[in-house]
């Protein structure tokens, strides 16, 4: 197994170069999709540029030129296997139907680069275990809709996980599903500078960053604003939802992280998490608004923005976005072609499953 060398240990690890790699272990296709996802005008170089000059410029690449090497954070970010260079540099999802004592439980592993990786294991857990319950009442038109876990406070947890971890220990970042709760584990715990009474607060400040670096990308990539807020937007987002406080859980010794969230009580449990998709369509399908149906109509095969903006006869981006086109992505009515790169300008969507199914009942 390949060890990690850096230039001193006084540089943090994510901005060590690593004499065990060379240039040609970066990825100049990951690096072009990144500058053009950022909106970088380096993105029109790429393809004129010695990957050196590249490197250097994003400062990916260091040492001598006589002897150029990638940092850890290049290999984390545009190598199509880090894990090869930082052993366990992944997230385990598992799923316990009956509960952690019981014998059956699914499990998938996600490695990749450390952008992808977050986005597909997110993408994973929304499509499988995540369930919104729409509760009517009569005496109002408006219906509650709350979710059993709320995504955007797990997105925040997953990537502060990602974000924080040390990539010197070798345990991946694991998240555990149960009908009562989710949990993300992730090692070391907090920096001591961070009082528990604070994080419980929402107000904890980061003296110190452990990878400093990849929260720099995390936040040109909008997956984290790098300001120490994402207690506070987790807790913000279980507010919303009206769902139980989250529990955030160290020892003493700050050697792990825990963050647990309690199933919201009034959602609908089911046995089988593999009928969610199937529940949230049928709830759905009473709930779409005008303006979503219309979109789903108009969708045949995979569109541009600005072709379903033409065929729904929307001029106004905002509009299209806030009433059509976010509602349908939100209620996993229409998906993305490239999940992985949502501000890419080649970017189509099409119709999920979901969409497809309202769609036919509709005719």
């Amino acid at each position: 197994m390949k060890e990690l060398v850096s230039l001193t240990a006084t540089v943090p690890f994510d901005d060590r170069y690593n004499q065990q790699a060379t240039l040609g272990d970066l990825s100049l296709r990951l690096i072009d999709e990144f500058l053009r996802e950022v909106g970088s005008e380096l993105a029109e170089q790429v393809a004129q540029l010695p990957i050196e000059t590249i490197g250097r410029q994003m400062n990916i690449v260091g040492a001598p030129s006589e002897a150029p090497f990638p940092n850890n954070i290049g290999l984390m970010m545009f190598n199509e296997h880090p894990e090869k260079f930082f052993p366990v540099t992944q997230i385990d999802v598992v799923y316990f139907p009956d509960g952690p004592g019981g014998d059956v439980f699914e499990e998938k592993e996600f490695k990749s680069p450390l952008p992808r990786m977050i986005r597909d294991a997110l993408s994973h857990i929304q499509r499988n275990y995540l369930k919104q319950t729409v509760i009517k009442h009569p005496h109002r038109a408006e219906a509650d809709r709350i979710w059993n876990y709320p995504y955007a406070a797990i997105e925040e947890a997953l990537v502060n996980a990602i974000y924080h971890r040390s990539y010197e220990i070798r345990e991946p970042v694991e998240v555990r599903i149960t009908p009562e709760d989710l949990v993300i584990l992730s090692f070391p715990g907090p920096d001591r500078s961070i009082t528990m009474a604070d994080i419980a607060a929402g107000n904890a400040v980061s003296r110190r960053y452990r990878n400093r670096r990849i929260g720099e990308f995390m936040k040109e990539l909008e997956l984290t604003e790098g300001c120490s807020t994402g207690i506070r937007k987790i807790k913000r987002a279980i507010s919303q939802n009206g769902s139980p406080d989250p529990v955030f859980e160290t020892d003493d010794d700050r050697s792990y992280f825990l963050v647990r969230f309690p199933v919201h009580p009034d959602t609908i449990l089911s046995a089988n998490v593999g009928q969610v998709s199937q529940q949230v369509t049928q709830q759905v399908t009473q709930q779409v608004t005008q303006q979503v149906m219309l979109l789903l109509k108009a969708c045949d095969g995979e569109m541009s923005r600005a072709e379903l903006m033409r065929a729904v006869g929307i001029k106004d981006r905002v509009s299209f976005s806030k009433n059509y086109l976010d509602a349908a992505i939100a209620y996993d009515l229409i998906e993305m072609s490239q999940p992985n790169s949502p501000k890419s300008p080649t970017q189509k969507y099409r119709l999920a499953e979901n969409g497809r199914n309202i769609v036919e009942a509709q005719k």
